[in-house]
């Protein structure tokens, strides 16, 4: 889902920049769509309306089941796709063990940070309908703009996971034809490097959609479109294993001594890398904490918002869980110590053809949106912190409107257009340096788990509670959180070590798959 490609992106708020803002936040990308009637008459109501909640919005009309779809939403992505190759590194014993290890550290810090959604009365205290409105409300200003920076940094780096991940699935449509065209006589080696610009120059063009956050059909396409491609990839794995008669791998993972893909020999070494990335691997498809809070938010109460969230957390860590050992464990049965990084476009598949390009076309189409969905943020607090830096410069805050056939009036910003552009360059740029799927994907996963999944929310728990230093409590939130800390610099030890790996074979801007 890459990170956890996902369809319901973070609102992110950040005061890095201006201590003296107002309520609102720098920028926010909405999980839901907002009312669209005057924002002051709903700010009017009395507290205890029944058309309005205690903070002057529409009441909320949320329940188990909706907080569930939208976490399942959110977490199901393109990060199933590595979890076969993940699999692979560990194991029939240590794969599905440490998948399940994650679901339950990440279901039992979703519900720390539940706890954190109202401060003070679970019922009735201030509402902290944002991860980082939580933060803001719980812990220093030092660590609010730690917090921030992690985000804009994981932000960055997704879009550079989802531009690698669509040049990959643009590529196997084509080489999946070719191959078939060819029947299988021709290699149909190729670069991904003029798939990552048209990729790029997509990007450039949606970009320039100021309000691309209030496009609600996006999140259903692409729901529709994560749903579409995890799909095909479990029941192309039960088809291989049933054609194959028999499970493939072993009890420890891929032996030392075999020979992988890209023509490298497994030592005992890169056995260990291998396995350290696979963690980071897992991390990438679950996390989903940065975006909990406004699932949360769209929640009725009562009973208080904190019970109903716990109750669906649970729910969709089950459902994410046995879909993503369906999908893992298949993928890994179907081709063994072979199992390809990208379950759809590794090349384990070449029949049928066209199913294999309905799913990576699914996954390009997911992508396309979902690299706005995470850059909008991004982009409006840049915007937002040089409007108040420059507020005179003319090329920064005027806006020119233009009618354009079939669009209506559109107001071009200079500044947006340049900035917004060369942000889609550099991160093209970057992807075409380091095309590396799997090294990606599990750098991102251990860069973001440990401090968004378990540091935030354990500090923030352990401060709503008031829980005393020393106490067993406290020691226990402690011994989790440095816990997962090793486990996050591992991981993150083997994707760099992944990357130079790779970087050992590779061609800048020149190379072949």
């Amino acid at each position: 889902m890459l990170p956890r490609s996902r369809t319901l992106p973070p609102r992110i708020h950040d005061s890095v920049y201006d201590e003296n803002r107002d309520a609102r936040s720098y920028f926010q990308v909405e999980t839901h769509a907002k009312p669209s009637g005057d924002i002051e008459a709903i700010n009017n109501q009395p507290e205890h309306s029944k058309c309005f909640d205690d903070d002057g919005r529409l009441k909320r009309t949320g329940n188990v089941w909706t907080a569930s779809s939208h976490i399942i939403t959110a977490v199901i992505g393109s990060g199933v796709l590595s979890l076969a190759w993940a699999i692979a590194q560990l194991g029939w014993i240590a794969g599905p063990m440490v998948m399940v290890l994650f679901a339950f550290v990440i279901y039992y810090t979703s519900n720390l940070l539940a706890d954190c959604y109202r401060s003070g009365d679970p019922l009735t205290g201030k509402r902290n309908p944002t991860y980082m409105d939580a933060v803001r409300a719980n812990l220093s200003s030092t660590k609010v703009t730690l917090c921030g920076s992690i985000q804009y940094i994981n932000l960055f780096g997704t879009a550079i996971g989802y531009t690698i991940a669509a040049s990959i699935s643009m590529m196997a449509v084509k080489r999946s034809n070719c191959f078939h065209a060819s029947g299988g006589k021709n290699p149909c080696h190729m670069s991904s490097n003029m798939y990552m610009i048209m990729f790029g120059i997509i990007e450039i063009i949606f970009s320039q959609i100021p309000d691309f956050d209030q496009v609600w059909w996006l999140s259903i396409v692409a729901a529709v479109m994560s749903f579409t491609y995890s799909t095909v990839g479990l029941s192309l794995g039960i088809g291989k294993v049933a054609e194959n008669s028999h499970f493939g791998g072993s009890a420890m993972g891929i032996t030392i001594g075999t020979v992988t893909s890209s023509g490298t020999v497994i030592t005992p070494t890169q056995k260990i890398w291998r396995n350290l990335q696979a963690l980071g691997d897992i991390a990438f498809a679950y996390s989903y904490s940065i975006i909990l809070l406004e699932i949360q938010d769209t929640v009725k109460s009562p009973p208080a918002e904190n019970k109903t969230m716990k109750k669906a957390t649970l729910l969709s860590i089950i459902v994410t869980t046995t879909f993503y050992l369906l999908c893992g464990c298949m993928g890994y049965a179907a081709f063994g110590d072979d199992a390809p990084g990208n379950l759809l476009t590794g090349f384990g598949f070449y029949n049928p053809y066209w199913l294999l390009d309905i799913a990576n076309v699914a996954i390009v189409v997911h992508l396309v949106g979902a690299y706005q969905v995470y850059c909008q943020p991004l982009f409006a607090f840049v915007e937002k912190y040089c409007m108040q830096r420059w507020p005179k410069s003319e090329f920064i805050t005027h806006d020119y409107e233009a009618k354009i056939p079939l669009i209506g009036l559109y107001k071009l910003n200079l500044f947006r257009l340049v900035w917004r552009s060369v942000f889609v360059v550099v991160v093209t740029v970057i992807s075409m340096l380091m095309p590396f799927f799997n090294d990606v994907v599990g750098l991102l996963g251990a860069f973001a788990f440990w401090p968004l999944t378990v540091y935030f929310p354990v500090e923030m728990y352990i401060e709503q509670k008031k829980i005393r230093k020393w106490t067993g409590r406290w020691l226990g939130l402690q011994l989790l959180s440095v816990t997962c800390l090793i486990v996050s610099l591992a991981a993150a030890c083997g994707s760099v070590a992944g990357v130079v790996l790779d970087l050992k074979n590779y061609k800048p801007f020149r190379s072949t798959y």
